[in-house]
């Protein structure tokens, strides 16, 4: 066995533990995710906790080889859908995710020894697995990180700290960026890494290792990549197949023919799931894209989004080049980025749902907790109303035996919510497969660029349907013009067949047809806030009245239809500085009928109409600002008082009425605004009062229900109560709000705080501005003439 870094602290690791939780500060390549679990064992059974499946399984097989046992004996591991271990293994690897469940399930109470690794990643879960663990005291805890957290993790936990340095080359840093302060970017990503590519195979040694922000990325560096003749091109990311993986942690395969005689150089391409744990060997160059997909909230939702990564991150990722020799990492980013500091924990940027109902299904509020770093307000109240709405927590936040049942499921509580409150077993069936493939990482097909097989598929699938055609793949359906993500779809299979078993549904090979309307229906009515409607001025967008949508581009969304159900979304970078632009990724058009019959929306009242039968006012549905229903109903009790105001304003009752009232309480604003009224003060109230809303008010004071009671009144009768009635008619007279002179109608404005009247042009042909004496006096006011965009003084 090799000498690693980590191997001088050994025995300064036994002393600490035996009294005290330890929190070890090491970087990459110091051998602490291979060494310290081992090490643990000595103090009684560890479960070992890795944010990233791929380094979960990979450790553990790694170490169940150097132990000499099969895997699963003393070493094992426990991921989503898989498993190898028994209650005998001595060191156990498993994702947070499992860590927390097991908690639920008996408070980890076959284990000594928790260590929770990379906890620099700072991942929700893990903060709560280790605040709970904190506060339980029931466990002695090993933390480890590989940034700056270690010394307030050790106050935090009350811990022993031990700080050991990686096994590390030279590194030298160089930056490809058009200026010095040029942040990471998007644009042409895949052209750039290959031109980098080429330089580094003529300029350096050792292998490649490309970070790139997602899959997408990858696989179009990848193509880019793929014609040059020496290079073996690797995918490394969290659903790459064990064959890929194996592949980009193996050392170079030697080939005969290369001119060098040290084999083909090797590119990975990779995500930030190669910062750490996992060791690469060979690598002496790293090319640093300076981007990565992270975790933002959007709408009471959590969503990715496409962000620069902080400057530990960047010293992560250059870490990787000085691993087994002096190496090269090449930002293609300017060095004086202004790049955070550290990436903010995701309990500070993401929603807050699964965190609380995890908490609550082991016995904790979040409140009840301490966390590192503090939980915003916002987010605490907004998982809140969202776990009551759901009926998963009750008034004092402790779990409900409905909370129980969403909590095991390995899905998003939403999409848990909605399957277990589907009582049709078809629709429950259907849901679960559309829930299983929204649920792997990897998206199940691409759509093709040709426009005959995109024909060809819309005859297959008529609706343009996102959840029929997911639902229909993981159930093994076969569209011939799609391209099949296979890992990913073996996947969802596999869920949907736990997730059936869990219900005591049906096998999916005999999975019950379903009515795709009835399920549309059911979804709506459980969480109407995933329904999106089309905006009328801007039809590629679509809004719920919290968030806006558009489109991603492999969709098969109908240019006719006007609402849709979004599953999923992704967010980019938008023009402006904290602009995000928000797509929809899985969609399903509904029918505005289906909102209508669901009541979504609020009724408003709209236009008045009289007719021989009488009068009435028009109801209108509104959702997400655009009327998708409108009713005529009769003009009766509280909803006749807006026709009746509509029929004084236009003339048709009380002739003259609106203006004169109008005036007066312009006239009173004014007034107030000058103070000249002692005892009262110009106010909120005051400024927005308008002749509609005072009238309103009249009516309800009177009683007024029905527009015939109104010829029982007159003008006299609905007086305003604003300026006294001896000091109007003056103070009118000395600031009107419309002049008439000799061809020439105007508007007047005044700004009382700048003491400056606008005399505004309406009509007429007179091309001259006014004159100072046709003017009132105005003592002490600036005028100004205002016509179209030119602006005169008046003297």
């Amino acid at each position: 066995m090799s000498q690693l870094p980590i191997d001088s602290y050994q025995s300064t690791f036994h002393q600490q533990i035996a009294d005290s939780h330890l929190v070890v500060e090491a970087e990459t390549g110091s051998g602490k995710s291979t060494r310290l679990p081992i090490w643990a064992s000595q103090h009684g059974r560890v479960l070992v906790v890795e944010p990233r499946r791929i380094a979960c399984t990979s450790l553990a097989k790694f170490l169940a080889k150097e132990s000499g046992e099969k895997l699963g004996s003393k070493v094992g591991y426990a991921i989503k859908l898989e498993a190898q271990y028994n209650e005998q293994t001595d060191v156990v690897f498993v994702t947070p995710g499992i860590a927390l469940r097991w908690l639920a399930e008996d408070g980890l109470a076959g284990f000594d020894v928790i260590v929770v690794d990379e906890f620099h990643e700072r991942r929700w879960d893990i903060d709560l697995l280790v605040a709970i663990l904190k506060q339980k005291a029931s466990h002695r805890l090993v933390i480890t990180s590989a940034t700056i957290e270690g010394e307030r993790l050790a106050d935090y936990l009350k811990a022993n700290r031990i700080s050991c340095e990686g096994r590390t080359y030279q590194v030298d840093i160089e930056h490809q960026a058009n200026e010095s302060r040029a942040l990471p970017d998007s644009r042409h990503l895949e052209q750039r890494i290959a031109e980098e590519v080429n330089h580094q195979l003529m300029a350096s040694h050792g292998d490649i290792l490309v970070f790139l922000p997602g899959k997408k990325e990858i696989v179009q560096c990848e193509q880019a990549l793929a014609k040059h003749p020496d290079l073996q091109v690797v995918k490394l990311h969290a659903s790459v197949s064990d064959k890929e993986r194996d592949l980009a942690l193996s050392g170079r395969n030697v080939a005969n023919d290369d001119l060098d005689g040290r084999g083909l150089r090797k590119v990975i391409l990779a995500t930030n799931v190669a910062e750490t744990s996992l060791t690469i060997p060979d690598i002496g160059v790293v090319i640093d894209s300076g981007l990565e997909r992270r975790t933002v909230q959007r709408n009471g939702r959590t969503t990715l989004m496409l962000k620069s990564i902080s400057r530990a991150g960047a010293k992560q990722r250059a870490g990787r080049a000085g691993r087994v020799m002096d190496g090269v990492c090449v930002r293609l980013y300017g060095e004086h980025a202004a790049l955070e500091l550290v990436t903010p924990p995701e309990l500070q940027r993401e929603e807050l749902t699964e965190l609380m109902l995890a908490a609550a299904c082991s016995g904790f509020t979040l409140e009840s907790l301490s966390f590192l770093d503090p939980i915003p307000e916002k987010s605490l109240h907004s998982a809140t109303q969202t776990l009551l709405t759901m009926e998963a927590i009750d008034v004092d936040h402790q779990i409900t035996e409905h909370g129980k049942k969403l909590y095991p499921l390995p899905i998003d509580a939403l999409y848990a919510d909605i399957v277990t409150r589907i009582k049709t077993k078809a629709l429950k069936e259907a849901m679960v497969d559309l829930t299983a493939a929204l649920s792997v990482p990897a998206r199940l097909y691409q759509l093709p660029n040709n426009a005959e097989h995109l024909e060809a598929l819309a005859q297959q699938e008529k609706e343009g349907c996102d959840l029929t055609l997911l639902i229909q793949i993981v159930r093994g359906r076969n569209y011939p013009h799609l391209e099949i993500d296979q890992q990913a779809l073996a996947e969802a299979q596999g869920l949907a067949e736990q997730m059936r078993e869990v219900f005591e549904l049906p096998q999916l090979e005999v999975a019950s047809r379903y009515q795709r309307t009835a399920l549309l229906e059911t979804i709506i009515k459980l969480h109407p806030e995933l329904v999106f409607v089309r905006r009328l001025k801007r039809r590629e967008a679509f809004a719920n009245g919290s968030l806006e949508v558009v489109l991603g581009r492999q969709n098969r969304f109908p240019d006719n239809a006007q609402a849709m159900l979004v599953f999923d979304t992704h967010s980019l970078p938008g023009r402006g500085v904290k602009q995000t632009l928000t797509l929809a990724t899985t969609t399903a058009p509904i029918a505005l009928d289906l909102m209508v019959e669901a009541e979504l929306g609020e009724w408003q009242q709209g236009e008045t109409v009289v007719n021989d039968d009488g009068v009435f006012t028009e109801m209108d549905l509104v959702y997400a600002g655009r009327t998708i229903s409108t009713k005529l109903v009769a003009a009766e009790g509280q909803l006749s008082l807006k026709p009746i105001v509509d029929l004084v304003v236009s003339g048709a009752q009380l002739p003259g009425f609106s203006e004169a009232r109008t005036r007066e309480i312009k006239h009173w604003q004014l007034y107030v605004k000058l103070g000249l009224d002692e005892q009262t003060k110009f106010t909120s109230d005051i400024e927005q009062l308008n002749f509609e809303s005072w009238f309103i008010e009249q009516l309800e004071v009177l009683g007024v229900t029905d527009v015939s009671e109104l010829e029982m009144f007159d003008a006299s009768d609905i007086p305003f109560e604003g300026i006294p009635s001896w000091l109007y008619t003056e103070f009118a007279e000395k600031y009107p709000f419309s002049i008439t002179l000799a061809d020439l109608n105007l508007e007047v404005e005044y700004l009382v705080g700048r003491k400056l009247v606008y005399v505004h042009y309406q009509s007429g042909s007179r091309k001259s501005p006014p004159k100072r004496w046709e003017l009132p006096i105005w003592s002490g006011w600036r005028i100004q003439y205002k016509k179209a965009s030119r602006i005169i003084d008046i003297k």
